[in-house]
């Protein structure tokens, strides 16, 4: 291959390496999205093989001039990027990387969210209106033969020794359930749509069921410190589902494969932040919602975990004028 063609061939690699690390040396690396810097590690090394290629070959001392300083930048980027300590990275994660991704997602968060609200109230208002409909929503096994106490002396009659135990159980049922609604996506989001209305379905049944027998107010009280930042992972866990099937159905002006693989590195960034939320909320699960606070305690714990959520994803990430 003569330089004129390889320069033909290759330059829009090169271009784009460009284009990358100035808005780098700009903004700093932060300005760059996760899937960005993955694209500039891998235009680091196309262009590193191109200027070994050309320095192989004898070509022109400008070419290879500039293949060397545009390697040289890329270099100090990358692996000032690799040497970044383990705990530089976390806090990048969730400082950044997550929320915005969030934000990015939101649509598809809104859409699970729509589907768990509009069945929570479907089944609460019909089974507040006739009990027996509860068996035509959710499973017998999961349906109370008889509700004689609150949700919060029937749930939590356990001890504080086995509150560690407890909360090991509940956030691997959470992670389960969080797992389920994201593998949903191989069913092209409809194993996804499906999980994501049933909680909610589940969620307004149970709810029904409570306040009809005298307990309406506690059950609110008792899932409330937990159940902002559960609920709120299992939409997202849903969203990152979605996300994938979408790659597939509706990949836009990328090939369809393409389309499946950056929706892939979006949904891992989503689900890696739904397990930490998951755990957070069997924590507070297992250790805060047993204890004997009273209701409004427990309601204003639940208000804090969700304007904390909210602060968090929308305003976590972005950046400074």
């Amino acid at each position: 291959m003569n330089q004129s063609t390889f320069v033909a061939r290759r330059s829009g690699t090169w271009d784009s390496l460009d284009a990358l690390l100035r808005r780098v040396e700009r903004r700093g690396a932060r300005a760059l999205s996760t899937g960005e810097i993955a694209e500039l590690g891998r235009l680091y090394r196309a262009t590193t093989s191109d200027l070994a290629y050309a320095q192989g070959r004898a070509f022109d001392d400008l070419l290879l001039e500039y293949l060397n300083r545009c390697v040289a930048r890329a270099h100090a980027h990358v692996y000032a990027r690799a040497s970044e300590s383990g705990m530089e990275r976390i806090g990048d994660f969730y400082g950044r990387t997550f929320p915005v991704e969030f934000r990015r997602s939101l649509p598809y968060v809104a859409i699970c969210a729509a589907i768990t609200l509009a069945c929570a109230v479907l089944a609460y208002v019909l089974v507040r209106s006739h009990p027996a409909d509860v068996y035509a929503l959710l499973p017998k096994t999961i349906v109370p033969d008889e509700i004689r106490k609150s949700l919060h002396d029937s749930n939590f009659a356990v001890d504080a020794a086995s509150a560690p135990a407890m909360s090991a159980a509940i956030i691997t049922n959470n992670v389960k359930v969080a797992i389920v609604a994201f593998a949903g996506s191989v069913t092209l989001g409809a194993a996804t749509i499906y999980i994501v209305a049933f909680n909610g379905l589940m969620l307004g049944a149970m709810g029904a069921l409570f306040t009809n027998a005298g307990f309406g107010y506690d059950f609110w009280a008792t899932i409330a410190p937990h159940g902002f930042i559960e609920l709120t992972a299992i939409q997202i866990a849903g969203a990152a589902g979605l996300l994938i099937a979408a790659g597939v159905v509706y990949p836009g002006r990328l090939r369809r494969r393409d389309a499946i693989v950056a929706n892939a590195r979006r949904a891992g960034t989503l689900i890696l932040g739904v397990a930490s939320m998951l755990i957070v909320a069997g924590t507070i699960e297992a250790f805060v919602s047993p204890r004997r606070l009273p209701p409004v305690d427990r309601a204003a714990i639940g208000l804090i975990t969700a304007v904390a959520l909210i602060v968090y994803f929308s305003a976590a990430g972005r950046r400074r004028r």
